[in-house]
């Protein structure tokens, strides 16, 4: 499947966030506070906005947030390019370590781009997460 990773708008992000992550939640409720000091990316196929993540830099570390892909396009490695897009941007701009909060039941996923967990899982708004990095 051939699918394009672009820079995108802070806003773009909020749809794919609320119907991948929160579809209970409203549309209003997906904007982090920091989303406007963060870089978006999007991740179009067949022209539709398929699938998102937002990255934190701070010096040669990142965080990476939020990462979602439509629900009926999960499972097609959309995801998995995603986020070898948000590797290969964060070598090219000389970041040493990526991080993020993952989901536990998301760890598998992770760890086949190299992820290690840190640290103990920990359980917020009923969802168990465990904080994993990428070191280059």
């Amino acid at each position: 499947m051939e699918a394009v990773v672009e820079q995108i708008f802070p806003a773009l992000t909020w749809r794919i966030r609320q119907l991948a992550m929160y579809p209970e939640k409203e549309i209003t409720d997906m904007e982090l506070p920091e989303d406007w000091d963060g870089m978006h990316f999007g991740l179009y196929y067949q022209y539709e906005l398929t699938g998102v993540v937002s990255l934190f830099i701070d010096g040669e570390t990142a965080q990476f947030r939020k990462m979602a892909v439509l629900p009926n396009d999960q499972g097609k490695g959309f995801g998995l390019q995603l986020l070898q897009y948000l590797v290969d941007y964060c070598k090219s701009q000389g970041i040493k370590n990526l991080w993020c909060n993952a989901r536990v039941t998301a760890t598998g996923f992770y760890q086949k781009l190299g992820f290690a967990n840190l640290g103990e899982p920990y359980e917020r708004n009923q969802i168990s997460y465990i904080k994993m990095e990428l070191t280059f």
